[in-house]
C-alpha cells in the first residue's frame, strides 16, 4: 500500500531544500539579484536568438517576440545593477524585481492567451515554462523579503 512517505535516504525534501536555499540566499541577499538577471538575460537571448528567428515553428508574432526581450533585457540590466551597486535598500529593490517580474508573467500570459490560436505546441510550452520558472523565482524572492524582515525586526 503506497502511504504517500518516500524513505528512500537519498531523497531530496523539496521543503527542506527550498528553506535552505532561502536561508542562504538571505545571507547573500545580493546574490539573487544575479540569479534574477542571469535569468532575465537567458530569457532575452533565447527570445532573440531562436525563438525569433524560428518564430513560425513557436507561433508567436516576431513583434511580439522582440517586445517580450526588450522587455526581459531591461530587466535584466535593472538586476544585474542592483546586484553590482546596491548597498542599502535591498530590501525595496527586491521588492520592485518581483513587481516587474510579476508583471511581465502577466503580459506573457496575456499574450499567450491573445496569440492562443496561432500558438503552437512547442510556443505553448516555452511561455507556459517560462511563467512557471519565473513565478518559482518570485516566490523565492518573497520568502527572502519575509525572512529578511523578520531579521530586521529581531
Amino acid at each position: 500500500m503506497f502511504s504517500g512517505k518516500c524513505n528512500r535516504p537519498y531523497a531530496i525534501s523539496m521543503p527542506g531544500h527550498i528553506k535552505r536555499m532561502i536561508k542562504a540566499l538571505t545571507l547573500k541577499s545580493k546574490t539573487v539579484f544575479l540569479i534574477d538577471s542571469v535569468g532575465a538575460a537567458l530569457t532575452a537571448i533565447l527570445l532573440i536568438a531562436v525563438l525569433k528567428p524560428f518564430h513560425e515553428i513557436f507561433g508567436m508574432p516576431r513583434d511580439t517576440l522582440t517586445l517580450l526581450s526588450i522587455v526581459a533585457s531591461l530587466l535584466a540590466i535593472y538586476s544585474f545593477s542592483c546586484f553590482v551597486f546596491s548597498d542599502n535598500n535591498r530590501q525595496k529593490l527586491l521588492r520592485t524585481i518581483i513587481v516587474a517580474n510579476i508583471a511581465y508573467c502577466i503580459l506573457t500570459a496575456g499574450l499567450v492567451i491573445y496569440f492562443y490560436n496561432s500558438l503552437t505546441i512547442l510556443g505553448l510550452t516555452y511561455f507556459v515554462g517560462e511563467i512557471l520558472i519565473i513565478s518559482v523565482l518570485v516566490y523565492i524572492e518573497l520568502k527572502i523579503v519575509k525572512a529578511n524582515r523578520q531579521n530586521i525586526s529581531k
